[in-house]
C-alpha cells in the first residue's frame, strides 16, 4: 500500500503565521508539523510516500525533508497543487503515483499518539473498498461526523451544525484504486471544494466502508487552539512513539 500526505492549502486560520510559511512547516513542540504524519505512515509500515504541497513555500519541504533518508526512506516523492480545491482535489494529484494500488492518505496537520499499523495491514490484505479512522472529540462540528445505527455507520456529514455523534472522521483515510474514479464524479460543495466526505459516503453507499476507533489521542493542528493543544500533548505524552529522525552530529575536537 502506498502513502500520500496532503500538505497544501493556505492555512488562513493560522494567519499571520502562515503568511510567511506553509502551515505544515510550523513547529509542534520540538519538530516541524510535517514530521508527524510522515512518521505515522512509516510506523504503519508504509514506505512508498508522496507529499502533495503547494503555495510559495513548497520548496521548503524539499529543503527540510530531502529524499527522506533521515526517516530511513530510500526515496520521498513530491507533487505540487496549484491553488486550493479541497482534500479530494489534492488527492486526485496522486493518481499516477498510486498506479492502481491501495493508498493510505494522511492530512499534514494530523497528529496521533499511537500508530495505526494493525488497521493499515488489515485494509491492505482485506476486501474493503475504503476504511476511515474515527475518534470521539468535544467539538465534532469542526469535522466530518459519522452517524450510527447501532454500530453501523449510516452517514457522514461534513461540519454539521448539529452533529449526530461525537465521532469525528480523522484525517487518516484508506482507499482502493477506485477512489480516483469517484473523485472525477464529484461536484464542488457549497464551500467550492471537492469534499472527501462525499468520497467516503460513496463507499458507504456501496457497503464497502469500514471503520475503526483510533486508539490514543488524536488532534489536528489547523487552528491556534488546536496547534497549542497539539504541542502540549506531544510535550506531555509523545506522539506515535516517534524516534527522532537521524541527524548528523559533529565530533568535538
Amino acid at each position: 500500500m502506498k502513502g500520500v500526505i496532503l500538505a497544501g492549502g493556505l492555512g488562513t486560520r493560522l494567519h499571520p503565521l502562515t503568511r510567511i510559511t506553509n502551515k505544515h512547516l510550523l513547529p509542534v513542540f520540538d519538530r516541524p508539523m510535517i514530521h508527524y504524519p510522515l512518521q505515522a505512515l512509516i510506523n504503519a509500515g508504509i514506505r512508498d510516500i508522496l507529499l502533495v504541497t503547494g503555495g510559495s513555500n513548497a520548496g521548503d519541504f524539499l529543503k527540510l525533508l530531502g529524499n527522506g533518508k533521515d526517516f530511513g526512506l530510500q526515496h520521498l516523492n513530491y507533487t505540487y497543487q496549484e491553488g486550493e480545491g479541497g482534500i479530494a482535489a489534492a488527492l486526485s494529484l496522486a493518481e499516477h503515483f498510486v498506479d492502481g494500488e491501495r493508498v493510505c492518505v494522511v492530512l499534514g496537520d494530523n497528529i496521533i499518539e499511537r500508530n495505526f499499523a494493525a488497521s493499515a495491514t488489515k485494509f491492505a490484505r482485506g476486501a474493503e473498498g475504503a476504511r476511515i479512522l474515527l475518534k470521539a472529540v468535544p467539538d465534532p462540528e469542526r469535522f466530518g461526523v459519522a452517524a450510527f445505527r447501532g454500530t453501523r455507520i449510516v452517514g457522514i456529514a461534513e461540519k454539521p451544525r448539529r452533529p449526530k455523534s461525537r465521532y469525528a472522521v480523522t484525517g487518516i483515510y484508506m482507499y482502493d484504486a477506485r477512489v480516483f474514479d469517484v473523485i472525477r464524479t464529484l461536484k464542488p460543495s457549497g464551500r467550492g471544494e471537492l469534499e472527501i466526505t462525499d468520497v467516503n459516503n460513496w463507499y458507504l453507499r456501496q457497503g464497502e466502508l469500514g471503520y475503526e476507533i483510533l486508539r490514543g489521542w488524536w488532534t489536528d493542528a489547523g487552528t491556534f487552539e488546536a496547534l497549542h493543544r497539539a504541542g502540549n500533548l506531544v510535550a506531555k505524552t509523545g506522539a506515535n512513539k516517534l524516534d527522532r529522525p537521524r541527524t548528523k552530529t559533529r565530533r568535538r575536537r
